[in-house]
């Protein structure tokens, strides 16, 4: 085997080959270092004498379906520059591991586009193998994302678990990058990501979140000078379940069984917008009969679709103009739920209009919270935590179908 083929095809620069074994069907390469390319690992001097031999194994890339192996007696020298003993630097492994440079780079490319099962079946190796091959790889390139440059972020949290496992996941909305994951939805779990974000020197002009007033507090804490923007989604969502709730409070009141009957089936249909309404089943005639036979309903409804309009001001000052307009009419409808979620916009007044000044929402990490579900749900959930947030981390650079 000639010197060029071992060096292009394994990696092997500066070393000789000397021979090739077959030992139970794996081919084994015999390859030995020069004596005058001996240096010391912790220092770097060429002043060393030779202090014997370790043998070596090391995995590398196989050849078709056959294995390889390379074997190496790695040298040990005493340095008399500093004084200590060690084995030389390897170059064509990381330090104690069983396998070279080249073959990690080739099972993280497997990793990409097969599973990791698929994987060490090929390479004839441990699943725990391409797994811990992968997560250095992470780890190295993705654990710490820069933030310097960092202009707009959205945070929101994630179930992941049963049990009310939840984690926090921190936006890049310029670049769609996530560039945290905390293990909590609490507002501690940010505590890492301030701080970082404050070595940074990270110039943060707006934040987009729910009205959870655990994270209301912790960017104004943090990032004093940003705009807290309020996110639509959320204050759909919010409109929603309050409508929800009024349903069944009617139904549960409702006396009359035909009303009741009606009732019952339009648990979805006041969750629609009116255009959306499919009016091959009858969708928007179900719906107006029991509007109709329900005045309360009716009203909430309504307010429900005017609401989507504060969003389509043409001015921010008109937005406002039409925010407080639209929370005199929930007062004065004398309706429970609707007075309530009225005193909550008015108190959020300033993070719902700041829309106009930064038009961001938490939309983008909603869809990258649903690829992290069907990350999750493909590989069948990571015992590995650690693994599993800087899988998350690196979810931008996905360029393949998602696989555990």
């Amino acid at each position: 085997m000639s010197k060029s083929l071992i060096y292009h095809a394994f990696g092997l620069r500066g070393y000789d080959y000397r021979a090739t074994r077959f030992e139970n069907g794996k081919r084994v390469l015999v390859i030995t270092q020069r004596r005058e390319s001996y240096c010391c690992s912790a220092c770097g001097s060429g002043e060393v004498y030779s202090q014997g031999q370790i043998p070596r194994r090391f995995r590398t890339l196989p050849i078709g379906r056959k294995p390889v192996e390379i074997a190496f007696a790695v040298p040990r020298v005493r340095c008399l520059s500093c004084g200590l003993t060690r084995q030389v630097k390897i170059g064509f492994a990381e330090g104690s591991r069983h396998h070279t440079k080249q073959f990690e780079r080739y099972a993280l490319e497997l990793a990409r586009i097969t599973t990791t099962q698929a994987a060490a079946h090929h390479l004839n190796v441990s699943w725990d193998t391409i797994r811990d091959i992968e997560k250095r790889y992470l780890k190295k390139k993705f654990s710490q994302p820069k933030l310097k440059h960092v202009k707009r972020i959205a945070i929101d949290e994630i179930a992941v678990r049963k049990g009310h496992r939840y984690l926090t996941v921190v936006m890049d909305l310029d670049s769609g990058r996530i560039i945290f994951v905390g293990k909590t939805r609490k507002s501690k779990a940010l505590a890492p990501f301030w701080k970082r974000l404050k070595a940074s020197h990270a110039q943060v002009e707006a934040v987009a979140t729910d009205m959870s007033a655990a994270y209301i507090e912790a960017v104004t804490k943090h990032l004093p000078n940003a705009a807290l923007v309020f996110d639509r989604f959320h204050i759909v969502k919010l409109f929603n379940d309050k409508l929800t709730e009024l349903r069944r409070e009617l139904y549960r009141e409702a006396t009359d069984m035909l009303q009741k009957e009606v009732l019952k089936g339009t648990r979805w249909l006041i969750l629609k917008n009116w255009e959306n309404l499919d009016e091959e089943r009858n969708e928007r005639e179900r719906l107006e009969e029991a509007l109709s036979l329900n005045h309360t309903l009716a009203t909430a409804y309504y307010l429900k679709d005017e609401l989507r309009q504060l969003w389509e001001q043409s001015t921010k000052k008109r937005a406002g103009r039409f925010l407080d307009d639209w929370c005199r009419r929930a007062h004065g409808s004398g309706i429970r739920i609707l007075v309530q979620l009225a005193n909550t916009l008015q108190g959020h007044k300033t993070g719902i209009l700041a829309w106009y000044d930064h038009p961001i929402s938490t939309g983008p990490l909603e869809g990258v919270n649903n690829k992290i579900k069907t990350l999750k749900r493909i590989a069948y959930g990571y015992r590995n935590e650690e693994y599993f947030e800087l899988k998350i981390l690196a979810l931008h650079c996905s360029q393949y179908a998602l696989v555990g």
